[in-house]
């Protein structure tokens, strides 16, 4: 028995077939494996003291076929371990197709359903400000500020393309005084409104989520909702851009780094950034959307447990999708990569709760359209 080190020195020695000579002590030197390579010769003698011999040698083409059959085996190994992966069961395979065919009927990422929305100031035929996005006076005018220190000055560019090919672009002024805030909320809640709607519909397509009660069904949404929002919205993210491709229109954020909420804001488009790099498919994004719909811990949910397993089902699901569809082991990662992000994408949509009743509860003189925008999005 030898170690490989001096197995490899021996078969070297053999086939350069030259007399070594020792230089230092005349064939004496202590062989360790500290001074093996101070000395050939001596390494060579204790080689063979200690059993080693020439005719043991492998040939050339006996190490090759070797290899051969070692890379071979190594080749049916990792294909055992495919077959023997978890594979992707009938019951999986129906709830993916399930749930691609809700996505399908309910999202159109061209917006071509999406008529008849509003359109910011810079945009709109008419020429007055109308009344509730004038700036208040007097006492009311603190809380109008306040208001505006509270959105932080969310800059939006939006660019809408003409059926007849012409551009439009709206794109908030820098001394505005935060006025685009107000301006932009009747097309936001117009975006909105669409896009929940296509939620819902959705979430009634997915056989799961009608066999719960309905008062379930209800917490599912109001808790979710956003974050399906999100989600979905990622889909036509263009991260080389930083804008969002809606069909004919093009939100675009202005200045993110100084106008977003450092707590929210600047969170959410890190995490667009984020969702996008890991280039899901359609079927990882769709399963997303039902672990995000399907939690237990949301707000009034009574059928826990049911919910519980659901979801539970999904991200197993999920799992074994991945498994099935990426090469290993370059993927390995790309289930717990996506559960982190949903995770953040939780934390993000208590924030944004939290922030939309805060300002309801501060500001009850707020206008209609931002109570229209802030009862859409608070479910």
């Amino acid at each position: 028995m030898t170690c490989e080190g001096c197995k490899g020195f021996f078969r070297r020695a053999m086939k350069r077939n030259t007399r070594l000579r020792c230089p230092f002590r005349k064939g004496t030197c202590e062989i360790t494996r500290k001074t093996r390579r101070q000395c050939q010769a001596c390494r060579l003698r204790k080689c063979l003291e200690s059993g080693m011999k020439k005719e043991m040698i492998m040939s050339d083409a006996a190490v090759e076929q070797r290899r051969a059959l070692i890379r071979r085996k190594k080749r049916e190994r990792m294909g055992t371990q495919l077959v023997g992966a978890k594979g992707l069961t009938e019951e999986q395979q129906t709830m993916i197709r399930e749930l691609m065919d809700a996505q399908t009927r309910t999202f159109d990422t061209t917006f071509s359903n999406f008529k008849n929305f509003r359109l910011p100031e810079a945009l709109s035929s008419g020429g007055e400000v109308p009344e509730s996005l004038q700036t208040p006076v007097g006492e009311e005018a603190a809380k109008w500020s306040q208001i505006r220190e509270d959105l932080c000055s969310l800059k939006v560019s939006l660019r809408l393309r003409a059926e007849d090919g012409s551009i439009w672009n709206y794109k908030p002024q820098a001394d505005s005084c935060g006025r685009e805030i107000f301006s932009l909320l009747p097309h936001m809640a117009d975006m909105s409104t669409y896009m929940f709607k296509g939620i819902i519909n959705f979430a009634k397509v997915i056989s799961h989520f009608r066999d719960l009660p309905i008062e379930d069904q209800i917490s599912l949404l109001k808790g979710a909702t956003f974050e399906l929002c999100q989600l979905r919205f990622n889909t036509v993210f263009n991260a080389e851009t930083g804008t969002w491709e809606c069909g004919r229109l093009s939100y675009c954020l202005e200045d993110p780094a100084g106008g977003f909420q450092q707590l929210l804001l600047e969170p959410m488009l890190k995490f667009h950034y984020r969702l996008k790099k890991l280039q899901l498919h359609q079927e990882e994004y769709v399963l997303m959307q039902a672990i995000s719909l399907f939690s237990p811990d949301r707000p009034g949910v009574v059928q826990c447990s049911v919910v519980d397993q659901l979801q539970e089902r999904f991200a197993i699901a999920l799992k074994a999708y991945i498994e099935c569809n990426r090469p290993q082991p370059a993927y390995r990662f790309l289930f717990l990569k996506i559960m982190a992000v949903l995770t953040e994408l939780r934390s993000i949509n208590a924030q944004h709760t939290q922030r939309l009743l805060r300002i309801q509860d501060i500001h009850p003189f707020a206008s209609p359209l931002m109570r229209e925008l802030f009862s859409i999005t608070d479910g």
